[in-house]
C-alpha cells in the first residue's frame, strides 16, 4: 500500500506542475482529463496530510501522557489521545477507500430506463412516479435531464421512458437503480380498498462518447415511421419517428417524441451506443459484474431490489436490509440516504475485498 501511495503522490506533484502550463487549455478534452485526476489526486493527498498531521498531535499526546504528574492534566491528555486515534483510524480509513482504483465509469453521464411491468395501468402510474422521483432529485443535483422517448398511458402512467441525465458523478449516485423495483398500494381506481402489488423495471446505462463505441453503417437497419401517440392516435402525419437495429446484436432502439427525424435517429444513436456500451462492458468486465454483486446486486433488471409500501409509508431496499418509514417524501425526489446507503455498501465491500489487492500492490 505504501508503494501506491508513494507513486500518487508523487504523480500529483507531477499533475500539480502540468496544469500550471497555459498550453494545457489549447486541448480541451486533455485538460478536463488532467483536472479530473489533479482534484481525485488532490483528495489522496490532503487525506495523507490529515493524517500526518493527527500522528503529530498524537506523538505530542503520548509525550504529556509519559511526563504530566498532574492527575487532571492527565486525564486531559488520556482523552485527547482517544480521540486522535479515533481521528486518525477513520482518516485511514477514507486514505484506503481513495487507494481502491475508482470505477471509470462512476463520473460517465447515464441513459436511464423506466418500464412499466406486471400490474398494467398501475404499473404504468407507478413508472411515471418513479420518472418523477428521479427527476426531483436530478434537480436538487443541477444535473440537465433530458427526455429521449417515452410512451404514455391514457391513465397518465408509462409504458416506458427512456431519459439522459449529466453533470458530477451522476453513474456514481444512480448505478444501483438497475433492476425490478416492487410497488404495494391501493390504486385510485380500486373501488374495494385492496392493495395492488406492481412492478416497474428500471435500467441504468453508461453513456458512451462516439469515440468509444464504433458502430459500423453497414451493421444498421433503419426504419422511419409515423409517432404513434396514447391509445394509437398519431403525435404527427409525418414519418418522424425512426427505429433501428443494430443486426450483429439484435439491439432494437426506437424513438419518436421530437418532430424532426433527424433529432429522433440522434437520440436512438445516444441509446443504441449505450446499450452496445453496457453489453460490452459487461463482457470485459467480468469480475467487476461478480464483485457487484456481493456489494449492492449484480445491476441485473430481472432483480428484485427494492419495495415501495405506500400504506405503511415504507421503503425497503433488498439488497442491503435498509428500510425507511418515509416513503412519502422519497417520492418527492429525497432519496439521497437511500443512495448514500448503498454507496456505504458498496464502499464496506471495496474496502475488505480492496485490502488485499493494495497489499500486494
Amino acid at each position: 500500500m505504501n508503494e501506491r501511495l508513494d507513486s500518487l503522490l508523487s504523480r500529483y506533484d507531477e499533475v500539480s506542475a502540468l496544469i500550471q502550463d497555459p498550453a494545457l487549455v489549447k486541448d480541451q478534452k486533455k485538460y478536463r482529463d488532467t483536472m479530473r485526476e489533479y482534484s481525485q489526486l488532490g483528495e489522496i493527498s490532503a487525506a495523507h496530510e490529515e493524517i500526518a498531521a493527527l500522528s503529530a498531535q498524537l506523538d505530542d499526546a503520548r509525550v504529556i501522557m509519559a511526563d504530566e504528574k498532574d492527575p487532571e492534566m492527565k486525564e486531559m491528555a488520556r482523552e485527547e489521545l482517544k480521540e486522535l486515534e479515533t481521528r486518525i483510524s477513520d482518516a485511514e480509513d477514507r486514505l484506503k477507500f481513495l487507494l481502491i482504483p475508482r470505477d471509470p465509469l462512476d463520473e460517465k453521464n447515464i441513459i436511464m430506463e423506466i418500464r412499466a411491468g406486471t400490474g398494467g395501468d398501475e404499473a404504468a402510474l407507478f413508472a411515471s412516479d418513479l420518472f418523477r422521483m428521479y427527476s426531483r432529485f436530478a434537480e436538487t443535483k443541477n444535473w440537465k435531464f433530458e427526455v429521449m422517448n417515452s410512451n404514455e398511458t391514457e391513465l397518465g402512467g408509462l409504458k416506458e421512458i427512456i431519459y439522459s441525465i449529466s453533470g458530477k458523478n451522476v453513474y456514481e449516485n444512480l448505478r444501483y437503480e438497475s433492476g425490478v423495483h416492487r410497488v404495494q398500494r391501493v390504486p385510485a381506481t380500486e373501488a374495494s380498498g385492496r392493495i395492488h402489488t406492481s412492478a416497474v423495471t428500471v435500467a441504468v446505462l453508461p453513456e458512451a462518447d462516439e469515440t468509444e463505441i464504433d458502430i459500423r453503417q453497414e451493421d444498421l437497419r433503419i426504419d422511419v415511421m409515423r409517432a404513434g401517440g396514447p391509445g394509437g392516435q398519431c403525435v404527427n402525419t409525418t414519418d418522424s419517428a425512426v427505429r433501428i437495429t443494430h443486426i450483429p446484436s439484435g439491439i432494437v432502439v426506437h424513438c419518436q417524441d421530437e418532430k424532426s427525424q433527424i433529432k429522433n435517429k440522434a437520440k436512438a444513436m445516444r441509446i443504441l451506443r449505450a446499450r452496445i456500451y453496457e453489453m460490452e462492458e459487461a463482457k470485459a468486465h467480468a469480475e467487476r459484474a461478480e464483485a457487484r454483486k456481493t456489494q449492492v446486486g449484480s445491476g441485473d433488471r430481472s432483480e428484485r431490489i427494492r419495495t415501495y409500501n405506500f400504506p405503511d409509508n415504507r421503503l425497503t431496499d433488498h439488497r442491503i436490509g435498509l428500510t425507511l418509514y418515509k416513503l412519502d417524501r422519497i417520492m418527492e425526489g429525497e432519496v439521497e440516504d437511500v443512495f448514500d446507503a448503498l454507496k456505504l455498501s458498496a464502499r464496506e465491500e471495496m474496502l475488505k475485498s480492496g485490502a488485499t489487492k493494495l497489499a500486494a500492490s
